[in-house]
């Protein structure tokens, strides 16, 4: 039976939360970060643990079929390798930095500057499409220290909190692209691995879709229940049932979790009581 080769990154945040999706939609792997691959038990599934700016090589070469990596290292060195699906987690941005001390108005302040960064193809072309001329600096690692040591007037890095730049003096001035955990193929994946690979994806968009979402259950007089219903943007009507109490009905329904305590905070003043608020592990539309 074909089986497909993923590779996650093997180490830091991406690598937990890669192998946490992994087991949300039910792949058992057996434990393997020390070793380059490890089997599921479940699935015809191999996942090999690389290091995440190697992983683009590997799909262009087949070597693996698909990948979980971060979107800014799949479009700095991916050239045309497919995005299957964005995953949500391991958000941050690629942005440019300068010291705090210097003037910055727009992108053409930074003609003729030099540009320390990890990422040349991205910043070249974002330099290129603002006609912006300077001079890059290729640093693997530790890029905000070179303004410091100068180095260079600017750089360009991964920015999560900004933490990192303001104990280095610096500011972000910006953003050339925002990026997250993707679903990537390898172009020259088999029919059969594709398919495998599409059950993945289906299975983590039901996930994605979970964690985006509150179910809720309420308590509403009957004589209010028009226009709560009204409120609710359930999926598509929301779930009503009659209580043993007259006059009183149980609604059902799914919330979004980014809207979920401003919704509640009107359903109260209409007169819903009880409210319970559950957890979806996963939501099949």
């Amino acid at each position: 039976m074909s089986k497909l080769k993923i590779a996650v990154q093997k180490s830091g945040r991406l690598y937990e939360e890669s192998m946490q999706i992994l087991k949300d939609i039910g792949i058992s792997i057996d434990n393997g970060r020390d070793q380059l691959k490890a089997s599921a038990k479940n699935f015809p599934v191999e996942v090999f643990y690389l290091r995440n700016g190697d992983i683009p090589q590997y799909l262009k070469d087949g070597v693996v079929d698909a990948a979980i990596i971060g979107e800014n290292v799949l479009i700095e060195k991916g050239g045309n390798i497919q995005i299957i699906q964005k995953l949500g987690f391991s958000s941050c941005k690629v942005s440019i930095a300068v010291p705090k001390s210097a003037k910055y108005t727009n992108m053409q302040d930074l003609d003729g500057k030099r540009i320390a960064t990890s990422y040349p193809n991205t910043v070249q072309q974002f330099l290129d499409k603002n006609n912006v001329n300077a001079q890059l600096h290729i640093i693997n690692g530790s890029v905000e220290i070179a303004p410091n040591i100068g180095l260079a007037d600017a750089i360009v890095d991964i920015v999560s909190s900004g933490s990192t730049l303001f104990k280095n003096g610096l500011k972000e001035v910006e953003v050339l692209l925002k990026s997250e955990a993707v679903l990537a193929a390898s172009p020259l994946i088999s029919d059969d691995n594709l398919d495998i690979l599409n059950t993945i994806k289906f299975r983590i968009g039901s996930v994605l879709k979970g964690r985006r979402s509150k179910y809720v259950l309420l308590n509403a007089p009957n004589d209010k229940l028009e226009e709560i219903i009204a409120i609710l943007p359930g999926m598509k009507s929301p779930t009503v049932l009659p209580l043993a109490q007259e006059g009183w009905s149980s609604v059902h329904t799914v919330i979004d979790k980014n809207k979920f305590w401003e919704i509640i905070d009107i359903l109260k003043e209409h007169g819903a009581e009880g409210i319970l608020v559950c957890p979806i592990d996963n939501m099949i539309l």
